[in-house]
């Protein structure tokens, strides 16, 4: 399974087994596979133009089909990532699809916007996200293994401001482990700021050596 699979598992995009008695996946399945995966490795590494060159190639495989529940889950791929990294922006590409998304993708939507979901909503989201939405907290987040899904799950809580004393470090031990360059200086900038603003000047400026280190001008 892909990283963008497991990611959102929504997109449905894992490749058909490809033994003898069944027929090669269409090329628009394996293209868009394979980008997404490449779009998510590199834009939590940093890498901004290969990340959108591989969206757009994606993106673009999956518009062949004219199906828009297809271009809505990648489109949500994008979305998640960008909660992985603090950046909230709203979801434009998704909002566009309009009345063609469904129940499960527009409960991922919400899910993302850090509101709280229903029961009902709550089961129709990621297996691996269920637990978080239910309020499972530091606990729920620790048992997501794979290690995107835990920096999304992770963002959900910060932007829902349901962050607990240990889910920042969690998201920075996690990006760090990956060596996702863009994703852990998003989450060691929001250590500094929780520094800053218990007054530990001291933590503040260790924090500041260590996003200088893994470089960015986030750290200047």
């Amino acid at each position: 399974m892909t990283r963008s699979a497991r990611l959102l598992p929504l997109v449905a995009l894992a490749l058909a087994a490809c033994g003898s008695s069944k027929p090669p996946p269409p090329v628009w399945q394996v293209t868009a596979a394979s980008a997404l995966e490449r779009h998510a490795d590199a834009f939590l590494s940093g890498r901004e133009r290969i990340a959108r060159a591989e969206f757009n190639r994606a993106r673009d495989a999956l518009a062949a089909t004219g199906d828009a529940t297809l271009v809505a889950r990648a489109e949500l791929t994008r979305c998640a990532l960008q909660v992985a990294v603090l950046q909230f922006d709203p979801c434009t590409g998704f909002e566009a699809l309009g009345p063609e998304v469904a129940a499960p993708e527009r409960a991922y939507a919400r899910y993302l916007t850090g509101q709280v979901l229903a029961p009902g909503e709550q089961a129709l989201l990621p297996a691996q996200h269920r637990a978080v939405a239910a309020g499972a907290g530091l606990s729920g987040l620790r048992a997501i293994t794979d290690p995107t899904a835990r920096l999304v799950a992770t963002g959900v809580q910060l932007r829902a401001g349901r962050a607990e004393p240990g889910t920042l470090q969690l998201a920075v031990d996690t990006a760090s482990a990956q060596g996702w360059r863009r994703a852990l200086l998003g989450w060691l900038g929001a250590q500094v700021r929780r520094a800053e603003q218990a007054g530990d000047a001291e933590e503040a400026a260790r924090l500041r050596r260590r996003m200088a280190l893994v470089g960015g001008e986030s750290a200047r």
